[in-house]
């Protein structure tokens, strides 16, 4: 990794305060697993990204980053991407779709999708034609997980060591997940995700040591995860407010102050 680029490293944690698209911090086929819920382009007020771009030049974007995590990965390397199922917001968008599409495009092998319930129905603000069959909106309220794989879905690297028990297996393979979402008061982020989520995903497709990346660390909900469940977690963001969130939250919600706190 380039040492300048660093905001924080450990030993099991590795903080790159950078831009996605030109970072050189991460080595090529090195990364396990990448798990990422990337900007939405519903005009969500980051620090340091403009979240209102056209959707053309959104799209253009997503394929940019993708195809820097698919040269991170392993061969044997899985991609858990969140994303919205479709959206409203500045016109009807087939999101899931259009992400899947550039996926195959740049390379990615298509494996299934979690659909999300996280319960949020309760934000909805746009009706369209309110009781008429005018010009209604339907809204799902749910969010995707899809997963995709680089060129082998059977895992062969790694430690080979599992730590999903039966029970998390038997209802985590249930492509249909219902969670709560997180609250951005709380985390002081304006869209973090809950631990659940990359808990389940790094538990179902990787072993215990592995690489788990995620080039929008934002509030650092994947490296709690990481640092929880035993994988060696490496976050990506570009605004430096996000990386001090994350590593102060990584810092209370596990026993990293007990290990080394200085950069290697």
């Amino acid at each position: 990794m380039v040492e300048s680029q660093i905001f924080f490293k450990n030993d099991r944690v590795t903080i790159v305060n950078d831009d996605v698209l030109h970072t050189q911090a991460i080595e090529p086929n090195s990364v396990d697993l990448v798990i990422t819920s990337p900007p939405y382009n519903v005009d969500i007020k980051y620090n340091s990204h403009d979240d209102s771009i056209t959707y053309e030049k959104y799209l253009e974007f997503s394929e940019k980053w993708m195809s820097r995590c698919y040269e991170w990965l392993r061969d044997d390397g899985r991609f858990c991407l969140n994303i919205p199922l479709d959206k409203n917001k500045g016109g009807q968008q087939s999101v899931g779709a259009d992400f899947i599409t550039i996926a195959k495009k740049i390379g990615f092998k298509y494996h299934s999708t979690i659909i999300w319930n996280e319960g949020n129905i309760s934000r909805r603000t746009a009706w369209g034609s309110f009781q008429s069959a005018s010009a209604p909106y339907v809204i799902a309220p749910v969010e995707l997980i899809v997963i995709l794989y680089k060129k082998d879905w059977k895992k062969q690297s790694g430690s080979k060591i599992n730590d999903i028990s039966k029970e998390e297996f038997m209802e985590w393979t249930n492509g249909l997940w219902a969670f709560n979402g997180e609250s951005k008061k709380k985390i002081g982020h304006p869209a973090p995700f809950p631990v659940e989520l990359p808990k389940r995903c790094m538990k179902l497709f990787s072993f215990v040591g592995d690489t788990v990346l995620d080039p929008f660390l934002g509030s650092g909900t994947t490296l709690v995860a990481t640092y929880q469940n035993n994988r060696i977690g490496i976050g990506i963001d570009v605004d430096v407010n996000y990386c001090k969130i994350a590593l102060n939250r990584i810092k209370k919600e596990t026993l990293l102050e007990q290990r080394t706190l200085s950069p290697d």
